[in-house]
């Protein structure tokens, strides 16, 4: 328990202090932000910081910290600091950039962001990167919700669970449809401050019910300092991967544009996306926790935790808000649980319209512009929701495959933000430095998942069950590839500094 408060101190101080030196190095100043000079009326409104805040934490808190930190919790209280310092070194700072680097460019999307300070090479793999990934996130949530509502009915005695299954995602991809076409301020800045605090205070109420209930106790770090995972999966880069969304994730880079378009003043940044990165983090330490401490642990593993999951996300959530609240309490968690991924979901189709949109050059404005774009992107989440539900495809595979597409987006966008910072003579170490690592984080995982390389490199058995990882093959791998990648960009810097592009970049 002394632990996870430790931790938890570390990221609010870390607001404070480590935030505001990412602050002062991008240095916000008072020129005319998107929102006011464009100002659309539908994807460019001014919108007060606290919903700025409110909006930004339920567009990239989906399933990720909740999910992906209960999966988290099977190496034990070690993803503690994974949590704390990749919040705070490494999402923190990347959701700031992203949002910042798209208010000084007219609130571009990340694709085209990353296209100017990186090439047009680069931009083009962010455009596919981005729309593949939005796709993926807003169908993860869209059915995640869906099973967790059917989980409800089910406690009360409904049958039919595919029926009832295909009957709530319809209704939430409908809902996904209204909310993406629709301007943002219609149903995301008057709905999305609600569930904000709804989010909110399901955190804290599980966190009580931890603290409260003697028969829960979260364990200590330096007394369980190894991998506590049932199937021995390893900590590097698995659980860095895993746990995306409660440390750091790509995919907020893409939903920082949103509301980098809605912001009236440069100065809001701290507050907006690296506050709402930091209290995604809380969130993702106080399901960590509950993971680590609600289960059963058999000869050292979370073997009371992996029983759990492997009832399903929906499953695992229900039982940990029935354990820690119960009665009134579990009505709100769930409230809060189904709302969150929804509001993600439709903020990740939202943004894939508007990256389609930069990429085709449509104007937004138009009432049939956006149609054009928005029944393709919504049919394939459609398509990929359904078969979900029938059985012809697989939750978890898309689970894993927006997990690493998820972190290599994020790498991505850490070396745009170090060169934008080299081209305006900043300190491009803050962001180059988790860049580096989350290339050789993303290289690893590349080479061992059985979805990736896995099934080339990794020794299974005569019937296919994986015996061993290669890491002697894969974690240098690994190395290499992030040295490489630092090289790459310290090359580049070293030429671009007496190029003419220095001084003509648009910034």
């Amino acid at each position: 328990m002394i632990s996870f408060l430790i931790c938890l101190a570390l990221l609010v101080g870390g607001y404070f202090v480590y935030g505001k030196v990412v602050e002062n190095t991008f240095a916000p100043d008072d020129r005319e932000t998107p929102a006011v000079k464009i100002n659309d009326g539908v994807d460019y409104v001014v919108l007060p910081q606290w919903k700025l805040f409110l909006v930004q934490l339920l567009n990239i808190a989906g399933l990720g910290p909740i999910f992906g930190a209960l999966q988290g919790a099977l190496w034990g209280p070690i993803v503690f600091l994974w949590i704390t310092f990749g919040t705070l070194l490494a999402g923190g700072v990347h959701d700031y950039f992203a949002g910042m680097m798209s208010e000084r460019n007219n609130g571009e999307s990340i694709s085209e962001i990353t296209g100017i300070y990186l090439g047009g090479v680069m931009k083009n793999v962010m455009r596919v990167f981005s729309v593949v990934l939005l796709i993926m996130v807003g169908t993860v949530f869209a059915v995640g919700p869906a099973g967790l509502i059917v989980k409800l009915f089910q406690e009360n005695g409904a049958t039919g669970v595919v029926a009832t299954t295909l009957f709530w995602l319809i209704i939430i991809l409908v809902y996904y449809f209204i909310a993406t076409f629709l301007s943002i301020d219609k149903i995301i800045g008057k709905v999305y401050p609600v569930f904000g605090i709804c989010l909110i205070v399901m955190a804290v109420g599980v966190a009580i019910g931890i603290f409260v209930n003697p028969a829960y106790t979260i364990p200590e770090i330096w007394s369980n300092f190894r991998s506590m995972h049932p199937a021995s999966t390893p900590i590097w880069s698995f659980m860095f991967i895993t746990v995306a969304c409660g440390a750091i994730s790509g995919f907020h880079a893409t939903q920082s544009p949103l509301m980098a378009r809605c912001m009236k003043s440069e100065r809001q940044g701290h507050f907006v996306f690296y506050g709402a990165m930091v209290c995604e983090g809380v969130i993702a330490l106080i399901w960590a926790a509950a993971g680590c401490s609600l289960y059963e642990v058999t000869g050292g593993l979370n073997t009371g935790l992996q029983a759990v999951l492997g009832g399903g996300q929906s499953a695992a959530i229900y039982d940990v808000c029935a354990k820690t609240m119960g009665g009134i309490g579990i009505a709100l968690a769930m409230l809060g649980v189904i709302a969150c991924p929804i509001t993600s979901g439709d903020t990740a189709f939202r943004s894939a319209r508007l990256v389609l949109a930069d990429w085709m050059k449509l104007d937004q404005g138009s009432y049939k512009n956006r149609l054009i774009l928005c029944v393709p992107v919504l049919g394939v989440g459609a398509v990929l929701g359904v078969g979900n539900a029938l059985g012809f495809i697989d939750y978890t595979i898309i689970w894993r495959y927006f997990s690493w597409t998820n972190q290599t987006l994020a790498m991505i966008v850490l070396w745009a933000a170090s060169m934008y910072l080299f081209y305006d003579k900043k300190n491009y170490w803050i962001t180059a430095v988790p860049a580096t690592f989350m290339s050789a984080v993303s290289a690893t995982y590349f080479v061992l998942a059985p979805e990736c390389l896995g099934k080339l490199v990794n020794t299974y058995d005569a019937e296919g069950k994986l015996l061993a990882y290669n890491t002697l093959v894969a974690y240098p791998v690994g190395i290499i590839v992030a040295v490489l990648f630092l090289g790459i960009f310290l090359y580049s810097i070293k030429k671009r500094n007496v190029s003419p592009q220095y001084n003509t970049l648009k910034k």
